[in-house]
């Protein structure tokens, strides 16, 4: 049965509020911020909790449509509009065919990057290739109200998931680094009637136990830590999908219809499995819930089984105006940070992520 888009046609936004709990226990760990922690706060119904922000969410939503072993789209998107990154493009033709190479030849996509089409890799490198072709696209977009319009046809040329997802192309030599889409769909995870529920524990160093000072400071001797998880009432995800915002593109019906699809798709396929947050916060949808719109009676988050046959057909209606394009980025690769920061990057390991 094809998915039912006809109920939406008056709708300005699709909202979804998903119940989810522990997948085991009743503990989880919420997301965390520097300087500040877990976020919690307060209402007029008791102390709540943010779970997962909306930049972390939509960093998972992004990663369910990428596939890590084959470096790639996941199959049933394949025909999406992204942007490849490779280096060693001064191999042969010959020498690229061989898979082995091509997967070393992968350096990251825009799926990937954490601004999609503003990243370093695809406007920084020497080869200024693709950073000229994409500056040549938005030619006339420098003063003047901005033709929105035009520059959707180029996000749905290049790069589809800058549609969903948002961008905001801040250099100046790109109209002046005044181009944003905002995200048209998003979702954050808050829980109610939250109470602290404090663990810890202690890293082993069965060699030489003691502390010594400063030597903990480079990871020897038995280091103790804390670590306070949550208990709730409830957990909910959020769901927003600006159907007006992807209506206000003007990309005609069958571009429109693969939006709203591919939102979807996204949405069921984080549900489905991609809740495992961190070590010590795997969720699912609650037990026994059907998952029903809050703002349209009786619609129904359609599963995957349903979605991916008209998602397909709409990639197809679409073929003609996406590209999958290849940047090369041969320069060196900065270093990673030294020891120096090894603490710090230690402390922030799990803290939230824009996108």
């Amino acid at each position: 049965m094809p998915v039912d888009l006809s109920s939406l046609t008056a709708v300005h936004r699709l909202l979804f509020a998903i119940p989810l709990e522990p997948l085991q226990g009743k503990r989880f760990q919420a997301t965390g911020f520097p300087n500040l922690g877990a976020a919690t706060f307060q209402t007029k119904d008791g102390p709540c909790l943010l779970v997962e922000s909306a930049q972390s969410t939509a960093n998972r939503l992004e990663k369910v449509v990428w596939d890590e072993a084959q470096q790639d789209l996941v199959a049933p998107l394949a025909g999406l509009s992204h942007v490849r990154v490779v280096r060693g493009s001064a191999i042969t033709a010959a020498e690229r065919m061989k898979e082995s190479l091509e997967q070393k030849k992968f350096l990251t996509d825009s799926v990937l990057e954490a601004h999609r089409l503003n990243s370093a890799y695809l406007l920084e490198g020497t080869d200024k290739t693709f950073a000229d072709r994409l500056k040549d696209s938005l030619v006339g977009l420098e003063v003047g109200p901005i033709d929105r319009r035009r520059l959707a046809r180029v996000l749905l040329n290049l790069d589809v998931g800058s549609l969903i997802h948002g961008l905001f192309l801040a250099k100046k030599e790109l109209a002046g680094g005044r181009l944003r889409v905002a995200r048209a769909l998003s979702a954050f995870i808050e829980a109610d009637g939250v109470r602290p529920a404090p663990s810890g524990g202690v890293k082993n160093d069965h060699i030489h136990p003691g502390k010594v000072e400063g030597d903990t400071k480079k990871h020897f001797g038995n280091i103790p830590f804390a670590r306070d998880e949550f208990t709730a009432d409830s957990i909910i995800l959020y769901v927003n999908l600006d159907l007006a915002q992807i209506r206000g593109y003007g990309l005609g019906e069958s571009a429109e219809g693969m939006l709203i699809l591919l939102s979807l798709w996204k949405v069921r396929a984080l549900l489905d499995g991609g809740l495992r947050l961190r070590t010590a916060c795997d969720l699912q949808v609650k037990s026994g819930i059907t998952i029903k719109a809050t703002n349209v009676v009786d619609y129904v988050l359609p599963t995957l089984a349903v979605i991916e046959p008209d998602l397909a057909s709409a990639i197809t209606a679409c073929k003609d105006v996406m590209t999958v394009t290849k940047v090369a980025f041969d320069d060196d690769l900065v270093p990673g940070k030294g020891d120096a920061d090894a603490d710090k990057d230690e402390a922030d390991a799990g803290e939230d992520n824009d996108k």
